[in-house]
């Protein structure tokens, strides 16, 4: 004897349907629902998310047939899976079938006797999305923060998920009801006293001037924080997601500073988190010399000297982080020419002893540059440094 169990949505949903026995080839009238038993969500695909819920449908020895169906829910047709949990030896699905020009298909599956058998069916389902966000609060000394990590899911397929089983790839597991056109924030993860490093940057290929007449070089602000264990993370990777960014005040509440789009950060590697441009570090950037000298025919070396005054107007000390791009340095001196760059370091450059040849690459460099902080009076000590390179072998 065959059995019909049907899986549909009243309502744009999805459920298993169970019914009467009969030897029509049609779809068969409904007659109950088999709730849910268990359902789990996996987030840890960034393009799609699977789904894997549990029933319990009554089977009857020899041949069943198993309906699943659903309407007006992005389901990827060929992902649907369907596995016996309950004595899987004796539960096996024989063939599968799709009725034509309908959102469903039809399992024949033989139970070796009767009785409930409880079955996992699982499938990859659209517009059941996620995205991530932080809450970054730093300490009012601004050596360490409180990083908490979200997750946003956004529920637009159609389809409501009752205490449904969550996890994102990492971390720990949660439950959550998720509700049809819903958008939930759950927190799923929250370090304390990581610690932080505050950084001054200027960078003209990538942040250009704040003030292009007076040669003056933008100087972002960042809190950089390190994916790994001794900094109090390094459990997992860390996605991209928006950063809000808040600051311990000393008075009991916080301020907030800023928002910023944290890239995706392995373990063991740097998060930056933009807070925005100083205005007590002033740098401004010009040529002291730029001159072109013949090699023959139509082949010259550029032999050019940057220079920088750098003023520190806060109460506090700092480290300014100077980098330059060698092709842009290039293309103010001669124009873009699409090639890779040849150059040398000259005798002239100061930065010898704070060159960061760890992150040097073969076309940029990075200077560390310690600042004092600013005099009694308010006004502060001017530091002048030059960056002698020969551009070498351009037509």
């Amino acid at each position: 004897m065959k059995r019909r169990i049907g899986a549909a949505a009243a309502v744009g949903g999805l459920a298993v349907l169970l019914a009467l026995p009969s030897t029509a080839f049609g779809r068969i009238k409904l007659i109950t629902l088999p709730k849910r038993e268990r359902v789990e969500i996996q987030l840890d695909n960034p393009n799609v998310t699977l789904v894997e819920e549990e029933r319990v449908v009554p089977l009857v020895k020899g041949v069943n047939q198993v309906d699943f169906a659903w309407a007006n829910t992005a389901i990827d047709k060929d992902s649907i899976q369907f596995r016996a949990l309950t004595d899987p030896e004796r539960v096996k699905v024989l063939s599968v079938s799709y009725p034509p020009n309908e959102n469903a298909l039809v399992w024949q599956v033989a139970a070796g006797e009767s009785g409930p058998a409880k079955v996992r069916i699982s499938y990859i389902i659209g517009q059941l999305n996620k995205s991530f966000e932080y809450r970054a609060v730093a300490s009012h000394d601004e050596k360490t923060l409180t990083l908490s990590q979200y997750i946003r899911l956004h529920n637009l397929a159609n389809e409501e998920f009752g205490d449904a089983g969550l996890w994102a790839g990492f971390g720990e597991h949660f439950s959550r009801p998720i509700g049809i056109n819903e958008t939930k924030q759950v927190l799923s993860a929250k370090f304390a006293g990581v610690p932080i490093k505050k950084t001054w940057t200027c960078d003209p290929a990538q942040f250009d001037y704040l003030d292009p007449g007076k040669k003056q070089l933008k100087v972002p602000m960042h809190y950089v924080l390190k994916n790994d264990q001794d900094h109090h993370l390094g459990t997992f990777p860390l996605m991209y997601g928006k950063a809000r960014i808040f600051q311990d005040d000393g008075k009991g509440g916080t301020a907030f500073i800023g928002e910023d789009w944290g890239r995706f950060t392995p373990i063991d590697d740097e998060m930056k988190l933009y807070l925005g441009l100083a205005r007590d570090i002033v740098v401004i950037r010009t040529f002291e010399r730029q001159d072109k000298k013949r090699l023959g025919g139509n082949l010259y070396d550029h032999d050019v000297v940057v220079k920088y005054e750098i003023e520190n107007f806060k109460d506090t000390a700092a480290v300014l982080d100077v980098t330059e791009s060698l092709p842009f340095i290039r293309k103010e001196v001669r124009g873009d020419t699409g090639r890779d760059v040849q150059w040398e370091l000259g005798p002239q450059t100061t930065f010898t002893n704070t060159i960061d040849k760890e992150k040097q690459t073969f076309d940029r460099v990075l200077f560390h540059i310690p600042l004092e902080p600013r005099n009694a009076d308010g006004s502060a000590k001017k530091v002048v440094h030059k960056l002698h390179v020969v551009i070498k072998n351009e037509w």
